[in-house]
């Protein structure tokens, strides 16, 4: 029993620096974009750091004084511009054209998606695309046997839409009635097959959450699981295409993915989906190691995941993000006067307070919704 808590405990450990180290080499590769755009369009960088927080190691080049650091906490890190939070000379930051500021505030973002659709690419051609199996189907009555998928059918796509994400069946066939019929790809015995579902209830979904009107709807049955809870009888298989085929769904996967995030968002702001369902970093972790720990791809499925995340995010117009200072730099370009540099700095400073808030606030209610 000891040896057996030991082996989960370090299990549980490893699990969450899988977590950390995912969250860490996005960070750093996100702060590299913005380096490596500042060096080609001539910035001056006082240092690039990874971690927050203590030095652990530091070193200064003595051609041109960066500093390059290693620093205690794994979860940030920053690439600290000369003259960035003022006026300064003619090298500092802010006195750089607008034009030039903006690419370095997008190339952060753009670094987190190249890498996100790279891992993505890797993951398709080493493991195949990862696609919805059903494994039983719901007895129904005699007029539904000839419009409906059978047991070991993968989906591929639906009334022409690929199938990518669960919320992607959900825009397939939004809207839909309890009698309607929808056209369907599946593939069947690992062949390619046209076929028609009629779907057995009503598809209207208040938020990406009701995955569960979507199996309905498609007759999919349910199995019970080891802790006596009714699981829905979906799975996911891995399915190889041809090479063009799989880099042309990565792109695509990495879109939907963006698709999501947006979605999801819209979902919050119009009040259809609940605090509840985001979360903080501590949920991010846990659910990041809990996935990550299982497979080769399951790991390179989750860190493109976050990725793309952390790409769309960080271009919102959330004061503190890359986005909004994209909007002070476009204010600038266009009327040819920047808005005073402190009451900029007021206002990212007062963004980067209630981001961390609203991190703490959506843990707590990830916790207590346990």
């Amino acid at each position: 029993m000891v040896l057996l808590s030991v082996s989960s405990v370090m299990n549980t450990v490893l699990a969450v620096l899988l977590a950390i180290l995912i969250l860490l080499a996005m960070i750093t590769v996100h702060e590299f974009g913005h380096y490596v755009a500042g060096k080609i369009l001539g910035f001056k960088i006082n240092e690039f750091a990874i971690g927050f927080g203590p030095k652990l190691f530091r070193r200064i080049s003595k051609k041109n004084g960066e500093a390059f650091s290693i620093r205690l906490l794994p979860l940030g890190g920053y690439c600290a511009f000369y003259g960035e939070d003022e006026e300064g000379d003619e090298h500092s930051f802010n006195q750089k054209a607008p034009w030039k500021r903006i690419i370095v505030f997008v190339a952060g973002p753009l670094m987190n998606y190249l890498l996100a659709l790279l891992l993505i690419i890797i993951s398709m051609f080493a493991f195949g695309q990862m696609l919805f199996k059903v494994t039983s189907i719901a007895p129904a009555e005699e007029e539904y046997s000839s419009y409906s998928l059978c047991a070991d059918d993968v989906i591929t796509s639906m009334n022409g839409r690929g199938i990518y994400l669960t919320t992607d069946l959900m825009s397939a066939i939004s809207g839909c009635k309890e009698g309607d019929i929808v056209d369907a790809e599946v593939l069947r015995g690992g062949k390619k097959q046209q076929i028609q579902i009629k779907l057995r209830s009503d598809c209207d979904f208040k938020n990406s959450e009701e995955t569960g009107k979507v199996w309905r709807a498609l007759g999919i049955g349910t199995y019970e699981g080891a802790d006596g809870l009714s699981y829905w009888a979906v799975s996911v298989e891995s399915c190889r295409f041809g090479f063009f085929s799989t880099i042309g769904r990565s792109f695509v996967y990495s879109f939907r993915i963006a698709g999501t995030i947006f979605k999801v968002l819209g979902e919050l702001l119009t009040g259809h989906l609940g605090l509840s369902s985001m979360g903080g970093p501590v949920t991010t972790i846990k659910l990041t190691s809990q996935i990550a720990s299982q497979s080769v791809q399951n790991f390179l499925e989750i860190a493109s995941y976050i990725g793309v995340n952390l790409a769309v995010f960080n271009l919102l117009p959330i004061p503190a993000l890359d986005g909004s200072k994209v909007i002070f730099c476009l204010i600038e370009w266009i009327f040819k006067k920047p808005v005073p540099r402190k009451i900029e700095a007021i206002i990212h400073a007062v963004g980067f307070v209630l981001i961390l808030g609203f991190a703490v606030l959506v843990d707590i209610l990830q916790f207590a919704h346990c």
